[in-house]
């Protein structure tokens, strides 16, 4: 072998894996990242999983037709730029003229297509910095170039831009202390992160520690992504803020150039706690704020709010009721509603919270009693496993701006607080109801009842709840007992206010899968890339995959910033004795199995399939013989099973609505199944009944 030429990679190895396959072509990002599972990329692999990442394969050659014509007004400063990037790197003396012309012609095409006027501002020299690494031709690197800008770029990335409103929303969501540190001191995001988001990090890191970070960023192919890894680069440096006694300049000095700090070797804890800061952010975040990234100039009116005015991150009305419906991790809200009694009473969310603002001013003791009700029940609603707990506090006006002012009131004080994971309902109670009638448009029938609950017997502009739920099965009545009991402890002004209301939720908790539901569900891709609690890295990487969304020892990072709760979501997951589930006269089918985490992660696990649900209880290894009720799924919810041709023993789940419209998918699980194809055939044979039952 040459000196200094590579080695091939031994027969097995997932880097053998990844080059058969993209030597194949038709590789598509998913079968990458199914290879790769999170692990550094091969310099020589690079090139080519990126452009697939940037969906540039096969893409023709956009410069053909141009004449080649460097004669912006602002080509001066065009080339000088290309002159300076290209002396940072080691180029051969011999390359260099025709590298400086590839990125001059790059700039100045994009420019001129694009009309945009160039800055060295802008940042683009280093967004091209990672790319040149790379040794593309002429034509992929200005696809990759203009792949980067359309779809990871976001709009006004300048200077008191929209972007930058959105990540201090971001901030005070999870870091309200931080955040409210930072305003104090007049250092608004723009000021210290135009860098970071505009060169995607480029600017500051290394260039393996950029390549690392590119690496992992462009397979999530999830632009908001950056956000998370912004947020984390603040929250690494947040001890070392607070106790800044630096003047300004210096400050922001300091937190712009904090990237530069990273090690390759922290990549993986960056991307980790990213992750889980992702899986505890609503998804109206990304939803609400889609326009931000891409090419199209459609949609970009489709919100007009300003977001520099925005008193926290609003959350829409959909998501709310979808999010308490949902089992296991993820983000699930405590509303609090908080217009008057006399509104409240007509009609509600029948699991809101009422905390009247008027009490703000009217009654300052009486609301400082409430506050801490309100507190005391959202932690006893969580423990006991109520629909109507979440972490998340959500405040719901009437959604008219003049009514709502003391709602605005109430909000500041727990943001003042510095309570983390605060937001408000967009649009407020008329747009929760606007949204129930129109999904259900054929009538009451359907079920929005469920939702609005009433205290006096009126009725609202939706529907009469004073009476058992429309369709008579009575599903409904844990829930709106709940709410009435609510509100009764809520209006008696005596010395056992709180007593009264922590044992509403006590006494009142109803299972998540009784409550009927028809509301079309979000997109979930965001809860499929899920922190790995501290219970998940007891199992072991499928293959010997290293996990690439692991945290470091956790005596690293307070528990209360990371939020304890969160840490221990095995401790509320109902403990079950594995026999005594298998011998059940219910279950038809028992398979004993690894459940597979995206991470790479397997877990000794046994599926249970019964006439109409599968569950998947995961062995505890501390306790021999129990397991947790890791999921339930109905079996008619199943919209697809596959399995790959090389591990035919790994099985893919995918849950979700099937509509005119196509395949909602809605949860995807994976499991290493002994005779997966016995399982599968079995799982199938039983979801063809309940078919057929629910046919007939």
């Amino acid at each position: 072998m040459a000196e200094g030429e590579e080695a091939p990679p031994p027969p097995g190895s997932w880097i053998k894996d990844l080059a058969d396959a993209l030597e194949e072509g038709g590789c598509d990002l998913e079968t990458v990242r199914n290879i790769i599972q999170g692990r550094q990329l091969p310099a020589d692999l690079r090139a080519k999983v990126w452009k697939i990442a940037l969906n540039v394969v096969g893409k023709g050659d956009s410069l053909a037709s141009w004449d080649g014509s460097l004669d912006l007004p602002e080509q001066s400063i065009i080339h000088k730029d290309c002159q300076e990037l290209i002396d940072q790197l080691s180029v051969p003396e011999e390359e260099k003229s025709v590298l400086i012309l590839d990125i001059e012609s790059v700039i100045t095409f994009y420019c001129k297509s694009r009309n945009v006027k160039y800055s060295s501002c802008l940042g683009w020299i280093h967004l091209l910095k990672p790319l040149v690494h790379l040794h593309l031709p002429r034509s992929d690197l200005y696809n990759c170039f203009y792949a980067i800008m359309n779809k990871f770029i976001p709009r006004d990335c300048f200077m008191k831009g929209r972007p930058f409103h959105l990540f201090r929303l971001l901030l005070q969501y999870h870091e309200p202390e931080l955040c409210s540190f930072l305003d104090t001191k007049k250092m608004t995001p723009d000021s210290y992160a135009l860098n970071w988001l505009g060169s995607l990090f480029s600017y500051y890191c290394s260039a393996e520690v950029t390549q690392a970070i590119w690496d992992g960023y462009l397979q999530q192919a999830d632009p908001f992504f950056i956000y998370f890894l912004m947020l984390i680069i603040l929250v690494n440096a947040k001890d070392v803020i607070l106790a800044q006694e630096s003047d300004k300049e210096e400050m922001i000095k300091f937190l712009e150039t904090s990237p530069a700090n990273l090690d390759l070797e922290d990549i993986e804890d960056l991307f980790s706690l990213a992750q889980y800061y992702c899986s505890k952010t609503p998804a109206s975040f990304r939803k609400d704020n889609h326009s931000l990234f891409g090419s199209s100039l459609l949609g970009l009116k489709d919100d007009d709010t300003d977001l520099s005015q925005a008193l926290c991150l609003a959350v829409s009305v959909s998501e709310i009721l979808q999010a308490n419906q949902q089992q296991g991790e993820g983000v699930r809200f405590f509303v609090v509603d908080c217009r008057p009694a006399e509104q409240y009473n007509a009609g509600h969310l029948s699991t809101a919270f009422h905390l009247d603002s008027d009490l703000m001013l009217q009654n300052p003791s009486e609301f400082a009693q409430s506050v801490k009700s309100l507190l005391e029940a959202q932690k006893q609603s969580i423990e006991s496993g109520s629909i109507a707990g979440g972490e998340h506090l959500c405040f719901m006006g009437s959604g008219r701006e003049e009514e709502d002012m003391y709602m605005n009131m109430v909000l500041a004080h727990f943001l003042q607080k510095n309570k983390e994971y605060v937001s408000i309902a967009k649009g407020g109670f008329m747009a929760l109801q606007q949204h129930l009638a129109d999904i259900n448009v054929e009538g009451p029938e359907n079920g929005y009842g469920h939702w609005i609950a009433s205290t006096s017997g009126s009725r609202n502009s939706i529907n009469s709840v004073d009476g058992d739920s429309p369709n008579g099965s009575g599903d409904g009545k844990g829930v709106k007992s709940l709410v009435n009991k609510m509100t009764v402890a809520l209006k008696t002004k005596s010395v056992n206010v709180k007593e009264k209301v922590i044992s509403f939720i006590e006494n009142t908790s109803t299972p998540v899968d009784r409550i009927p539901f028809n509301i079309s569900w979000p997109d979930r891709a965001s809860l499929e890339r899920r922190h790995v609690s501290s219970s998940d890295r007891v199992g072991k990487p499928y293959r010997g995959v290293k996990p690439v969304f692991s945290i470091g020892d956790e005596e690293e990072y307070d528990t209360d910033e990371i939020d304890s709760s969160s840490m221990s979501d095995d401790d509320r997951k109902e403990v079950v004795n594995i026999q005594t589930w298998i011998n059940k006269p219910d279950v038809k089918y028992n398979f004993p199995c690894n459940e597979v985490k995206e991470n790479g992660h397997m877990f000794p696990s046994h599926l249970l399939v019964t006439a109409t649900h599968m569950y998947c209880l995961r062995e505890i290894p501390s306790r021999k013989g129990l397991a947790y009720i890791q999921s339930r799924q109905a079996l008619n919810s199943v919209v697809k099973i596959t399995s790959k041709k090389k591990h035919p023993e790994l099985i893919t789940f995918k849950y979700g609505n099937s509509s005119t419209s196509g395949i909602e998918i809605l949860a995807v699980e994976r499991y290493l199944i002994p005779n997966a194809s016995d399982a599968t055939k079995a799982i199938k044979q039983q979801i063809m009944k309940v078919l057929d039952a629910l046919e007939s």
